[in-house]
């Protein structure tokens, strides 16, 4: 294949990932620090911010449901049509939160519409990943497989960048401006990325392996049927692989911005620059981590990275309780920028290697979405709720962590590594 049409593959992969990531990571800012206001109005704060977690964790449930149909029109009917389906959705649902009314305005319609978009949002994204991941992977050289696997894992960060840059210029008007109409802004413009996201990707092909199956003409009718039959194993196994790269990194993220404002003390000026910050490390670190994954092996990244994510959980918190805005930056860049990189960076391309090429879309975006459903929406939630119930004792949150990591050492230890073969060999009707 022509340089040029790879380049332009991976930009597709990029960019679409990138978008609905944007659009997603703007709502869990936000609710951090409006919807608790303007939507789930209630007399107790930390009510009111529970709400607001709870709506962003909602959308974590349906995402699997998004999932299952949009990975079975990808392995029906291809790859490169979901992606369009899905950027669409994800992009007028953003593009409405914009324009909602607020409490204030309509009373119980406004959490109530805000929750129906939040949840057509995770419907699109439910589907997205799969098709961005396999657009890369399934494209790649087997001894770039990691890092073309990694290129679509650069749109998480990437899109949490956009939106993190986006929401801090806007925290910078007057706090009357930002809460009436600065915070819309982000949502409406949103809607000009979709439109670049949706041309990028015209003109792309199917992948190499969807291709071949659609010759062979062993196309599967029902491939959440198949997938659960002959592949439960790998999905259980990505399932608890997810929890390490998805609980942790909603902890670092989103819970860190109301954390550190009202229980430290810190600006949210001060501690989205700690994210972002953060952010661009990891984002220059995934492609990195992706190529060394083709020279020493998916399995022992994922593990190192697993290992330093449970060493890591107190003397986090404990940085963060020292209040200096140079340690917020230091203890951020260090659990969601170095430690947090290897680990997403391969997950995908090694979820990729366990599946079928029939229902390959299907395996890994159940595994993604249900892993992502478990613990990384619920991440914030039961991180604010564990704070209320231990008279704000950070010891809960950090054992939350810990767990986590366990959990994914688990899963993720009988799997074999897989890095060296072509894709469309390595799988079997097990994992192990």
């Amino acid at each position: 294949m022509e340089k040029k049409q790879m380049r332009r593959i991976l930009i597709a992969s990029l960019v679409g990932s990138s978008i609905e990531w944007f659009d997603y990571f703007l709502y869990g800012t936000v609710a951090a620090l409006v919807f608790n206001q303007l939507f789930f109005v209630n007399e107790d704060p930390t009510i009111g911010l529970l709400l607001s977690y709870a709506s962003f964790a909602l959308a974590f449930f349906i995402r699997p449901f998004g999932g299952v149909i949009f990975s079975h029109i990808g392995d029906r009917i291809g790859r490169k049509k979901t992606l369009v389906l899905t950027l669409s959705i994800m992009g007028i649902a953003t593009f409405g939160m914009g324009l909602l009314p607020t409490y204030q305005a309509v009373g119980i319609w406004a959490p109530i519409l805000l929750i129906t978009l939040r949840l057509v949002q995770g419907l699109g994204i439910g589907g997205e990943w799969g098709g961005a991941l396999l657009l890369a992977v399934e494209y790649a050289p087997a001894e770039k497989r990691g890092l073309f696997g990694a290129i679509p894992q650069m749109g998480v960060t990437i899109g949490m960048l956009l939106g993190t840059i986006a929401l801090s210029i806007m925290t910078l008007l007057p706090e009357s401006a930002f809460m009436t109409w600065g915070w819309r802004l982000p949502f409406i413009f949103s809607a000009l990325l979709v439109f670049f996201g949706l041309w990028i990707r015209k003109g792309i092909d199917e992948t190499p392996s969807f291709k071949k199956v659609k010759e062979s003409g062993d196309v599967p009718k029902l491939p959440i049927v198949e997938t659960l039959k002959n592949y439960w194993r790998e999905v259980i196994i990505a399932v608890g692989a997810k929890v390490v790269e998805t609980a942790p990194f909603y902890i670092f993220s989103t819970f860190v911005v109301s954390y550190a404002t009202t229980n430290l003390g810190f600006s949210r000026t001060a501690t989205l620059t700690a994210v972002m910050i953060a952010t661009i490390i990891t984002t220059i670190l995934i492609p990195i981590m992706g190529m060394l994954s083709d020279k020493i092996g998916r399995k022992k990244l994922f593990i190192g990275g697993t290992i330093g994510m449970a060493l890591f959980a107190f003397p986090y918190f404990w940085l963060l309780q020292q209040q200096s805005v140079l340690l917020l930056i230091i203890a951020t860049v260090i659990g969601l920028g170095i430690i947090w990189a290897p680990i997403t960076a391969v997950l995908g391309t090694m979820f990729s290697e366990i599946f079928d090429a029939r229902i390959r879309y299907t395996g890994i975006t159940l595994g993604y979405q249900i892993g992502a459903a478990l613990a990384g929406g619920t991440a914030p939630l039961v991180a604010t709720a564990l704070l209320n119930r231990f008279n704000n004792s950070y010891v809960p949150v950090a054992i939350y962590i810990i767990f986590a990591s366990v959990l994914s050492l688990a899963a993720i230890w009988a799997v074999k590594e897989r890095s060296n073969q072509k894709l469309d060999e390595t799988h079997n009707s097990s994992a192990m």
